[in-house]
């Protein structure tokens, strides 16, 4: 376990930062939901293009700070890693809005409940990894966490596996069967980024256990 006293005055910053960012995370995965439920609304990528431009002010900070701030609590590379990790979230999840928003016609009858399930629980995982190495927990707690992300992950996998098997059915007309292999291969995406900054902060917890 590495300890915590070594934070001073601005190095409390990149945790603050880091925890925004993966709120920021939660909140793109929410406003999908919302989304799902009623892909008509009005104004519907209004909330994830917030959630993105915030997020990608909160990794700019970071760049930013890491250059001004001479001590930092754990080293600059990891702080650098796990904040371009927790961008590609929103990133990735905004795109997803995005592909919903051009042909809302086409999620007639598809339930993305499953999807958007896993994808609230991996990035609410991953902010409770955040919330853990902050806390500065040994390497067996953060490896408990990082392995539910990881079989989160493998679900996901699954059930991607699972929708192509329908897709490729022969009962889906073929322009409709393109669009959703795309959707449902963002939404898998997701979960592997959520898993890529799991492994990036078992790896910090590792590096300094």
């Amino acid at each position: 376990m590495f300890s915590l006293q070594k934070l001073l005055g601005k190095e409390d910053k990149f945790f603050d930062l880091l925890e925004a960012s993966g709120r920021e995370s939660c909140a793109s995965a929410q406003a999908l939901k919302r989304l799902a439920q009623n892909p008509n609304q009005a104004n519907a990528l209004d909330e994830f293009a917030l959630s993105r431009r915030k997020d990608k002010a909160i990794t700019t900070e970071i760049s930013e700070a890491l250059c001004t701030t001479f001590v930092t609590a754990l080293e600059r590379e990891d702080i650098e890693a796990l904040s371009i990790a927790l961008y590609k979230i929103p990133k990735t999840i905004e795109k997803i809005g995005e592909r919903i928003l051009i042909a809302p016609h086409f999620l007639k009858g598809v339930d993305l409940s499953r999807q958007i399930d896993m994808l609230e629980k991996a990035t609410g995982t991953v902010l409770t990894m955040i919330q853990k190495l902050r806390e500065g927990v040994g390497l067996e707690s953060i490896k408990d966490i990082n392995d539910r992300l990881q079989h989160l992950e493998g679900q996901a996998d699954k059930l991607v596996l699972e929708l192509l098997k329908e897709l490729y059915s022969g009962k889906i007309e073929d322009v409709r069967v393109v669009f959703l292999k795309d959707l449902f291969e963002l939404l898998e995406k997701v979960t592997d980024r959520c898993r890529d900054a799991g492994n990036v902060i078992a790896q910090i917890v590792l590096k300094n256990s």
